[in-house]
């Protein structure tokens, strides 16, 4: 197993499911306080407690089973490998107006995994026109990585990077910018680049999505 294979467990529930053999997206069945679960083993934040073993249900939904003693887990298959082609890419056409995205992090820069259900943090040019082609009947798109973190930790700091970007933008002659943005603290990063930005020629975008 590599070093990613039970990413966020810790403690005797790591050491119970690398004994069975267990890696996130395998499928697990788990019983605990007379009740039998089964569903896709999920990953877990570093920060989470080490008590909970987290899976996917049939049904979608993610369930948190209580880890002690007498539980019992046994891993009943392995994660299923994705079979996926990108879609072809839409033919650019000339003349488009530029258009930049620009990542700072959140939900809606996330893609789902659709092996264990989780997301990703991840945009690029390639992502977004897979996503929504009709995007090239409009502008031609470039994306950028700029943050990838939870909104509720973006600062000062952040703002002025916020702000050098879309001033490097107008530089390169772009017609617009859009910011994709976690949702806890958009309206604060956007007060901020109001300050921050004064008399710009071209419009610039926050904008923020729950996805799950």
């Amino acid at each position: 197993m590599g070093e990613d294979s039970l990413q966020g467990y810790r403690g005797r529930l790591k050491v119970a499911l690398e004994a069975i053999g267990a890696g996130i997206g395998d499928q697990i069945k788990v019983e605990s306080g007379g009740a039998v679960y089964e569903g896709s083993l999920m990953p877990r934040l570093e920060s989470d407690d080490e008590h909970h073993v987290v899976l996917k249900l049939r049904n979608g939904y993610n369930l948190g089973v209580n880890f002690d003693a007498s539980t019992q887990i046994e891993r009943v298959g392995e994660a299923e490998k994705p079979e996926f082609k990108p879609p072809p890419l839409p033919t650019m056409k000339e003349g488009l107006p530029r258009v930049s995205i620009v990542s700072t992090g959140g939900t809606i820069a996330s893609r789902v995994d659709y092996t264990t259900g989780g997301v990703h943090a991840a945009i690029s040019s390639r992502d977004l026109l897979s996503i929504v082609p009709e995007l090239s009947d409009f502008a031609a798109v470039d994306a950028d990585i700029l943050y990838s973190v939870f909104s509720e930790d973006i600062d000062s700091r952040h703002w002025t990077g916020m702000a050098r970007m879309v001033e490097e933008k107008v530089e390169k002659g772009v017609k617009g910018v859009v910011i994709t943005h976690g949702t806890d603290t958009l309206g604060y990063s956007a007060a901020a680049l109001c300050f921050a930005l004064r008399n710009l020629p071209i419009p610039v975008i926050l904008v923020g999505s729950q996805r799950s």
